[in-house]
């Protein structure tokens, strides 16, 4: 990963409280992976922002390198990684990602 390309991924991270990596955007999810996890959140009624990693190569991969995860797509919280659609599933039917994202959001 080029430092140019972590600089971007540590923007996109940091300057968004609730950020998703995902394959197309929230308004058209490209996986049912990503759609899930629009879902999640759109369901959860929280502001968050996407990055479409098919239209980025550079971030596509450099993400993977950038979390040491290898799935798409990746939720990120308050600029920590949170996992990718399986965690967050488990996560908000326990009710853990909901604290998680109110706690975000407060700060």
């Amino acid at each position: 990963m080029t430092p140019e390309t972590k600089e971007r991924i540590d923007q996109l991270v940091k300057n968004n409280k609730i950020f998703v990596f995902m394959k197309g955007s929230k308004l058209m999810p490209q996986c049912g992976f990503s759609n899930s996890v629009v879902q999640i959140f759109n369901t959860l009624g929280v502001p968050y922002e996407t990055c479409d990693v098919l239209a980025d190569p550079e971030i596509r991969q450099g993400i993977k390198d950038y979390s040491n995860w290898q799935t798409i797509p990746q939720v990120y919280i308050s600029g920590e990684f949170v996992g990718g659609c399986d965690i967050a599933i488990e996560m908000y039917q326990s009710g853990e990602l909901q604290q998680m994202v109110e706690v975000a959001l407060a700060s």
